[in-house]
């Protein structure tokens, strides 16, 4: 086979996307799919199930698997479980994305490089390259981190921006595969739309009420029905406390309110079409303490 013909057989495999908390892997595969399928917060541990976004063009179909950012501070029940699911992923994977944040790399981006197999090409993705300033120190610092490891390409991006996001695909592109699509053109997910809508309002938990609520913190989808276009969605939110059911109620409501109706218009123009969504406050203390719990609530 000619390199022309070899280059132009289609492709498909796994990219596995890994990193420290908080470098933008969520932001980065909703950015490379188009849709957003995977939450973001500030919050870290906002990621915690291993997600799929798969994005098709026509000579490639790219199956992004976004996975909790790799825990290193504290040995609990759902770090081991978080953790347990980035090296499965890893393991599993045709190329993997290593994403760090430009200008910055610690023992904690260390201890994820340390994980990554030797046998599976790794391009090292620099993220939030629009915030360094001096535009002079980004190349020695993509040469002080590409020595620490055979990289099989070195990429700067910025995924909020959509910086060099299409260089990124064609030099993943080159380490897929030669194989027929896994999913239908379409598909941005392999998730459920019962599982997305759990996943947008544990979003918008994080982000209006911040680094008051423990990352415990759950949402567990009661109700899942839909008539036509219409999706009725009853969600609850667990906490821990009676204290932190408050703080997610807000005084008179207003907190409670506004994670209801931004949850509704995000599921809205995911899913393209009208939402009923109602969401309650539950104490459902000791669910996280051990993994059986967390397997109950859908951590694998």
């Amino acid at each position: 086979m000619t390199d022309s013909a070899a280059s132009s057989a289609f492709r498909c495999g796994y990219i596995a996307i890994v990193g420290r908390p908080n470098v933008g892997k969520s932001t980065l595969m909703n950015a490379l799919i188009g849709a957003k399928v995977s939450i973001t917060s500030r919050k870290a541990q906002t990621t915690r199930h291993r997600i799929t976004g798969i994005q098709t063009t026509e000579d490639a179909q790219f199956v992004y698997v976004d996975t909790p950012g790799f825990q290193t501070r504290h040995s609990n029940a759902l770090n081991k479980t978080l953790n347990r699911t980035v090296t499965n992923t890893l393991t599993a994977s045709d190329v993997i994305l290593f994403i760090i944040e430009a200008g910055t790399f610690g023992a904690a981006d260390q201890q994820v490089l340390d994980l990554i197999p030797a046998n599976v090409p790794c391009i090292l993705v620099i993220n939030k390259s629009d915030r360094v300033k001096d535009k002079a120190k980004l190349l020695p610092f993509a040469q002080q981190i590409a020595a620490k490891r055979d990289f099989s390409a070195v990429v700067p991006v910025s995924a909020k921006l959509r910086f060099q996001l299409d260089n990124l695909q064609r030099e993943i592109r080159k380490y897929l595969p030669e194989n027929a699509p896994i999913f239908g053109a379409d598909d941005i997910t392999d998730r459920s739309e019962k599982f997305l809508a759990a996943e947008i309002v544990r979003e918008k938990v994080f982000r209006f009420v911040g680094d008051e609520l423990p990352y415990t913190s759950t949402v567990l989808i009661e109700k899942f029905e839909q008539e036509g276009d219409l999706r009725r969605i009853f969600v609850a939110i667990l906490v821990e406390r009676d204290t932190h059911k408050s703080m997610v109620i807000g005084q008179k409501g207003a907190r409670l309110k506004d994670i209801s109706t931004q949850a509704r218009l995000d599921m809205e123009k995911l899913f393209g079409g009208p939402v009923y969504l109602e969401v309650w406050v539950k104490v459902k203390s000791g669910w996280a303490d051990n993994e059986a719990g967390l397997r109950a609530y859908g951590y694998e």
